[in-house]
């Protein structure tokens, strides 16, 4: 079963009978409006987010975009041809993996969702937020990555700990030199939190003095790689922590 997001201020015949015959199939629907509160109150990991986009408000576009981005979450868009062009002026398009033209065709658009929820394996992946303040960083280590994990990145501690408040990753990456908040301060927020302190973190950074090394070590991080690492060993060393722990539980 998987968990859909159907975003609409109204509930209209569309909704509804979106709604009905996904649920006929299996998959969670949560319905909400547009505001950032409701959508907040959305605790479940999201599979898909459906945007009926007729008189969406710019704040609720604007969370969507940045939660979309965060939690690598795909949204599917229903409405006119016009509707969905003025969305594309804050949604990047490239975040919009699928349009339905209005007037839709029920059946099709409903085929068309739950063929792609049920052949897309992302939310079996294991789950990897990597935090650094470099966007170059980012980029490299997501396209690393994505074949075997989910990946989700935060370019500061306070957007680290703003996702880990309302998910739970397999691992994190963490880089060291951060503006601000840096690695160490991040790691001890994190062990600080019950409710997620139990999370492996990996430093992934370019410092490797052996004081900065020294101050982390009573925080239990799960290990030390350095940018400086090729990417196949990068992986290799990801792959080899997620195989030992699946042999230590």
């Amino acid at each position: 079963m998987a968990n859909v997001l159907l975003v609409s201020k109204t509930k209209s015949f569309i909704v509804n009978s979106l709604m009905q015959q996904l649920e006929e199939l299996d998959h969670k629907v949560i319905q909400t409006g547009d505001s950032p509160s409701e959508m907040e109150r959305v605790k479940e990991e999201l599979q898909l987010i459906l945007i009926y986009v007729e008189d969406l408000e710019t704040e609720g576009l604007v969370y969507l975009k940045d939660r979309v981005i965060e939690d690598n979450i795909p949204i599917f868009a229903i409405g006119d041809e016009e509707q969905i062009n003025e969305v594309c002026d804050i949604v990047p398009r490239q975040l919009i993996k699928k349009n339905f033209y209005r007037p839709i065709n029920m059946k099709d658009a409903v085929s068309v969702i739950d063929k792609y929820l049920k052949e897309d394996q992302s939310h079996l992946k294991k789950k990897i937020l990597v935090v650094d303040d470099s966007g170059a960083m980012l980029r490299s280590v997501k396209g690393w990555l994505e074949d075997k994990y989910q990946v989700i990145l935060a370019n500061s501690g306070a957007m680290a700990i703003k996702y880990l408040a309302m998910n739970r990753p397999d691992l994190i990456l963490l880089d060291y030199e951060m503006p601000i908040c840096d690695g160490r301060q991040v790691l001890e927020m994190i062990r600080a939190e019950s409710d997620f302190s139990d999370i492996p973190v990996i430093f992934l950074t370019g410092v490797n003095d052996r004081e900065s090394v020294m101050k982390v070590t009573a925080l239990k991080p799960e290990g030390y790689l350095l940018k400086s690492m090729e990417p196949e060993q990068i992986i290799k060393a990801i792959d080899d922590f997620f195989e030992k722990k699946k042999w230590t539980i």
